[in-house]
């Protein structure tokens, strides 16, 4: 990874939307939760209420597990998919892959992750045909046993609802269950205009890890399972890794307020409207080259050496060099505005002159 600084104004910091702040309603939830007295350990009515919310938006009952990272929420959604000699099949690209140092396999308590590759970061379809049937009852290997899926993915493309519905398939004809990463799923979902029902359990997926902290939250992401065979034991896992909270009320909260007066698929339709505006910008200006259009919030494309070193000497914040020499990554969040988007558009033409 390259960047060289580590802090930015807000409107020059495109590293990551980890970088944004937190909505102004979901800090003042917290705030408002830190008021008297409630039972702890998700006993309490701000989580009674988050578990309510994610019914009515999932359109069934579901079960809910509060963490405070989405590698927790990651790592143990696996672990409660596959057995120690099982295997996780997912996309090269994926964050659980790259990103996670070795917590899929921790938390799994040594089960491998096998890549299946594809092409924008996808699973490729006959790839995972292959895949779910490699060594199958060779006590010698690994077993397949679950596929794991980024909605939307580390490139920043989205699967439409028909390829998650086919991979599903594939994964359930073989009976294997299926994650999805959902770190940025309200980006995917307002990219889709689909439901959450039918970008979830209604294509297949058995256990959500539900992001929320890329897109205005504060330090709270969920486990959701489809399924109420898995609730005790992701319970279980949740509190033995350290990851159920004494004070619930103040992550469960934050996913109140997320979900309230549609905030989060009014922060993901922002984040995504400034990446449709820097790439719709980029495409105008000469000697730049995207890689693909963005689909959700994610834009890849390439820069001349001398544009990205103009950049960062301004203080714009962003990766480079990271996947290839001039390979430059911009990330949006819900606090960008249209005038952030136009001043970094017009210092790239400036140092493309």
């Amino acid at each position: 990874m390259s960047t060289s600084i580590t802090t930015s104004p807000s409107g020059r910091a495109f590293i990551s939307d980890n970088m944004a702040g937190a909505s102004p309603q979901i800090a003042q939830a917290v705030a408002d939760a830190a008021a008297g007295q409630v039972l702890p350990y998700g006993n309490d009515p701000f989580t009674d209420n988050a578990r309510r919310r994610l019914g009515e938006i999932f359109e069934r009952n579901v079960d809910i597990f509060p963490v405070s990272t989405g590698s927790a929420a990651n790592g143990l959604s696996l672990a409660a998919l596959t057995p120690p000699w099982g295997s996780v099949l997912a996309h090269p690209d994926s964050h659980i892959n790259h990103d996670e140092c070795g917590a899929p396999e921790f938390f799994t308590n040594g089960a491998k992750l096998v890549d299946v590759p594809g092409p924008d970061s996808k699973i490729d379809p006959d790839a995972l045909q292959q895949a779910v049937r490699r060594r199958a009852g060779d006590v010698h290997s690994v077993q397949p046993s679950a596929v794991s899926i980024s909605q939307a993915t580390e490139s920043g493309s989205v699967y439409t609802l028909e390829e998650i519905r086919r991979l599903s398939a594939i994964a359930k004809d073989t009976g294997l269950r299926v994650h999805m990463d959902g770190a940025r799923f309200a980006n995917a979902l307002d990219h889709l205009g689909a439901t959450p029902a039918e970008m979830t359990w209604k294509a297949g997926i058995d256990v959500l890890s539900f992001g929320a902290t890329k897109n205005g939250a504060m330090t709270a992401d969920a486990i959701i399972s489809f399924d109420p065979a898995l609730a005790t034991e992701l319970a279980f896992r949740t509190k033995r890794a350290g990851q159920l909270a004494s004070k619930m009320r103040f992550h469960t909260a934050q996913l109140v307020a997320y979900l309230t007066d549609d905030l989060w698929l009014r922060n993901a339709r922002q984040a995504n409207t400034m990446a449709t505006r820097l790439g719709d910008g980029l495409k105008a200006i000469p000697g730049t080259g995207l890689l693909a259009t963005p689909q959700a919030n994610i834009l890849f494309c390439r820069l001349p050496q001398h544009v990205t070193e103009g950049l960062l000497a301004e203080g714009y914040a962003f990766y480079h060099d990271r996947w290839e020499p001039g390979i430059v990554r911009f990330v949006t969040a819900f606090s960008h505005t249209p005038e952030d988007i136009d001043q970094l558009l017009g210092a790239v033409h400036r140092h493309t002159r």
